[in-house]
């Protein structure tokens, strides 16, 4: 099994088929897109392919270590917004075309109107064992 990292994009990914933000969605339009990313971890667990996922907000903070006691907090400048994170979720899986096959099944999660978004999810599987360094 290798594990996977499934990264759903504020904005920055190559443009989505309908791809109306969620702000200007309905609140039901709303509803039923989490209702289907619910829908489909429910199924993964059951399969045993199920990780985790999170929605994050899309405020932040960077925080960097400077001396002890001493963690500089900013508000800003921040990451560009094709950077933006809105979700995440991990996947267990025996494939990597199954890790392709189930992102695939994700973007197709509803969106303004009811259909499929079609976005662009970015996967990426995690790091096995640490880079061999050569000189």
């Amino acid at each position: 099994m290798a594990k996977y990292l499934l990264l759903k994009h504020y904005r920055g990914a190559p443009e989505a088929v309908n791809g109306v933000p969620m702000d200007r969605w309905t609140p039901q339009e709303v509803e039923d897109h989490i209702r289907y990313m619910n829908d489909f971890a429910a199924k993964l667990e059951g399969t045993g392919e199920f990780v985790d996922g999170q929605a994050l907000a899309p405020e932040g903070t960077f925080v960097r270590y400077d001396g002890e006691g001493r963690p500089p907090v900013t508000d800003g400048p921040f990451a560009e917004t094709k950077d933006l994170i809105a979700g995440w979720m991990v996947i267990d899986v025996d494939t990597y075309e199954r890790a392709l096959a189930l992102a695939g099944e994700l973007s197709a999660a509803p969106g303004a109107g009811g259909g499929p978004i079609h976005e662009w999810l970015e996967l990426r599987p995690f790091l096995s064992e640490a880079p061999t360094v050569t000189e």
